[in-house]
């Protein structure tokens, strides 16, 4: 259990010695995209190798096992390269190469890390924001749902080009992201809202390639999506939990957003990316199709990421460090990693943690 702590902890005791990044003195959100310290590169390595190189860790690995297993054969018909075709390519050349699952694990690991890291380095506080990121979308859903996790990871490098209004990019990095995992296509929308300029213009334009995105990449799995998840009610333990954990920071951004030092482009981003979430949790008590609501809310996992850096200084003082805030978001994410481990249905899944170059319980 203690490298899922020692990934918690590293990032916390970094935001513990942090100093914010004051947006009159440098914008985070300025900053290069891919140009970070050596010590940020370190960090994506580290989380890319415990994320991608585990090995029989995660609620669904049997799964992924079995679909790898059947790729070698499937990767003859066509079909199988229209569902998630980046995850797809990912398994041919491991195939090819003579590799297995754990390559194509790997390789996602690396793909998740990178854009958690970028998108972390992009906000007041990174090492805060990557505690917060810890315990539920590194730990839960880069190890337990691999594409999924892909498609996050590269969405986030598509949230931080849309919070510089870089339309283009960001509906490029979603749309990779979608190769990964299909679903990431429901995030194209918030483009056309978020939009400060030319609205209708962006509004038609995205509304064209979420179109083609979505005859591409989701038309024949929606059928099933709604049998399997809606129709069929499919309900996940859990899921009212994680997406009050979505609500709450959306709420605390809709009622002092003015405190927080953002741009319009990014205030439209974060504003309707909390409406989502907030809608979500409302829906929950209308629908027995909880599963549904809590795959869609995993789309919405960075604004905890997003608030939280921001808190300290919304809520504080600007002339302070703001410790107390720091201390206090760093015990609630403790809190949730300590009961997930401890206490989730499936955390026997992730215990213990096994390391695929020792494949031996750590």
């Amino acid at each position: 259990m203690w490298p899922y702590w020692m990934m918690f902890i590293i990032p916390a005791f970094m935001a513990m010695r942090e100093s914010v990044r004051h947006q009159v003195l440098v914008n985070p959100w300025k900053l290069p995209l891919f140009k970070m310290p050596n010590q940020w590169w370190f960090v994506m390595i580290l989380f890319g190798l415990l994320v991608g190189w585990r090995h029989e860790v995660g609620a669904d690995w049997s799964n992924y096992l079995r679909i790898f297993d059947r790729a070698f054969y499937a990767s003859i018909d066509l079909r199988w390269w229209l569902d998630d075709p980046g995850y797809r390519f990912l398994e041919w050349v491991s195939i090819k190469a003579g590799f297995g699952i754990h390559a194509v694990n790997l390789i996602g690991g690396f793909l998740f890390s990178l854009g958690l890291i970028v998108f972390c380095r992009h906000l007041p506080r990174p090492w805060l924001a990557l505690a917060v990121a810890t315990p539920y979308l590194v730990i839960t859903i880069a190890m337990g749902y691999s594409r999924q996790g892909i498609a996050i990871g590269l969405a986030m490098i598509g949230l931080v080009a849309l919070s510089r209004g870089q339309l283009a990019k960001f509906i490029f990095w979603t749309v990779v992201g979608a190769t990964f995992h299909k679903s990431a296509v429901i995030l194209l929308p918030i483009a056309a809202l978020a939009a400060s300029k030319r609205r209708l213009i962006n509004a038609i334009w995205v509304g064209v390639v979420a179109l083609v995105a979505y005859a591409t990449l989701l038309e024949d799995s929606v059928d099933n999506f709604t049998t399997n998840y809606i129709e069929a009610a499919m309900q996940s333990q859990g899921a009212l939990i994680r997406l009050i954990m979505n609500a709450l920071p959306a709420v605390v951004l809709l009622l002092w957003r003015r405190r927080f030092a953002v741009t319009l482009p990014q205030e439209r981003l974060w504003f309707w990316l909390s409406l989502a979430a907030i809608a979500l949790l409302v829906l929950y008590f209308f629908t027995p199709a909880t599963t549904a609501l809590d795959r869609v809310g995993l789309y919405l996992l960075p604004l905890q990421l997003m608030v939280f850096s921001y808190l300290p200084e919304a809520l504080g003082s600007r002339r302070s460090n703001n410790s107390i805030w720091v201390i206090a978001v760093l015990a609630y994410y403790a809190a949730v990693e300590f009961v997930w481990l401890n206490y989730a249905a499936h955390a026997y899944a992730w215990i213990p943690y096994r390391f695929y170059p020792f494949e031996d319980g750590l």
